[in-house]
């Protein structure tokens, strides 16, 4: 079960707001109380806060449009309401909440310059804000029911659907009368089609007690329930639950704690960062103990080959180069490079004979020996014929065998005339 600190602030929220602690389940966990924002900050604890700001800097509405989200919907949502603005839509931050079931999308707009300002006063207090609603969205929707909430000069009202609206300095009839509840025609003795669920604190009721028997006349019910502790807990309770717009959306959106995020990985990623350094230290000891080799290796041979080529001042880079050089130059054979190509054009004449077999390879003094198996002769005589197709190499079989179902051969490869 969560809790949460819910803080709604007034017009003056640096020197008066209100709060009161309660769960998602609609239970009060501490009374309602009244005081600087400052002295709020000492009940968050470890409770997420959300915080009701001033319905009336905010307007709800809603859009039929089809973009699920992202930068396209924000980009959209000015053309949308451009009718219902009367600031620059670059002066105005739009925030989205849940789709609803008649696929309408409900929105708050209010202006930068005002968030700006509540989040600067949540600051000075030491107070983070999980979730910013405008308060009339802790009016709860009842579908088929009207419900309304008369309270501190201001009636806030929602027709349980799409619709919702705070006004200030009218009565509950206006307020319904604006919405379009009330029947148009004063004539008609027929009532209106509706149930009016009315929460006001006690002198709300008295003051508006001729309105509430008019409204008894013209709707089917209304039902009156007295706020004692304000108006706060009635619209704490719904917030908890989830309901309403949460302003702190695009660039007022909380932004993601990598460091939290990787808080439990830091020793095994520390300790693989540690492996890391290690395997890269053995790999640099091993190539300078090799590089120091190399120059030994290359040093010795520069001195034995002087010895030899005293009047050679070049200077030496492929020591394997000048030994096959010197070879040449004494008359002894230079071995070609014979193996690694005719096992390249041994395995081409096999991808095409995929049903021979390989038993064993030889390979001295130029002259490559295979011993295989095959299904057949014609098989051999394909091998044969493919190892010499490229003209480098010639290929003879040696002897075959018959083994139960197989032909077993031996195919000698070397270098064409060699």
């Amino acid at each position: 079960m969560a809790e949460f600190l819910v803080i709604r602030l007034g017009n003056d929220p640096e020197h008066a707001a209100n709060w009161i602690a309660v769960d998602d389940q609609g239970t009060r966990r501490t009374p309602p109380v009244t005081g600087p924002l400052a002295e709020a900050a000492k009940d968050v604890g470890s409770r997420d806060v959300i915080v009701l700001v001033p319905a009336t800097e905010v307007l709800s509405a809603t859009v039929d449009i089809p973009i699920k989200g992202g930068a396209r919907l924000r980009a959209a949502l000015p053309f949308a309401l451009e009718e219902q603005l009367a600031n620059d839509v670059e002066n105005l931050h739009f925030a989205v909440g849940e789709r609803g079931e008649s696929g309408l999308l409900p929105v708050s707009v209010v202006a930068r310059e005002q968030m700006f300002g509540w989040l600067q006063v949540l600051r000075n207090a030491a107070i983070v804000a999980t979730r910013i609603i405008p308060e009339n969205h802790g009016l709860a929707r009842i579908p088929g029911t009207f419900s309304m909430l008369v309270a501190e000069e201001q009636v806030m009202f929602n027709d349980g659907a799409e619709s919702e609206f705070v006004m200030q300095g009218v009565s509950p009839s206006d307020a319904l009368a604006m919405a379009g509840v009330l029947q148009v025609e004063a004539a008609s003795d027929k009532k209106s089609s509706g149930h009016l669920l009315v929460y006001c604190e006690p002198g709300e009721e008295v003051r508006f007690g001729q309105d509430w028997n008019t409204l008894r006349q013209e709707l089917t019910s209304v039902d009156i329930n007295l706020l004692p502790d304000g108006v706060l807990p009635r619209l704490a309770v719904t917030v908890a639950a989830g309901r309403g717009v949460n302003l702190l959306q695009g660039p007022y959106g909380a932004r993601t704690d990598y460091r939290a995020l990787f808080e439990p990985w830091k020793y095994a990623a520390g300790l693989l960062l540690a492996l890391l350094l290690l395997g890269f230290a053995g790999k640099g000891a091993d190539y300078y103990r090799l590089a120091r080799e190399q120059a030994s290796l290359q040093e010795q041979f520069a001195a034995e080959y002087r010895q030899i080529r005293p009047d050679d001042t070049r200077e030496i880079v492929d020591p394997q180069s000048l030994v096959a050089e010197e070879r040449g130059r004494r008359g002894a054979p230079v071995t070609s490079d014979v193996f690694l190509p005719s096992m390249f054009e041994l395995s081409q004449a096999l991808q095409q004979n995929s049903a021979a077999q390989i038993e064993a390879i030889s390979y001295r003094a130029g002259v490559v020996d295979v011993r295989l198996t095959a299904p057949d002769v014609a098989t051999l005589d394909n091998i044969q014929r493919l190892v010499g197709a490229a003209g480098r190499f010639g290929a003879s079989i040696q002897s075959t065998d018959q083994l139960g179902d197989k032909v077993s051969s031996r195919i000698q490869i070397r270098e064409d005339g060699a």
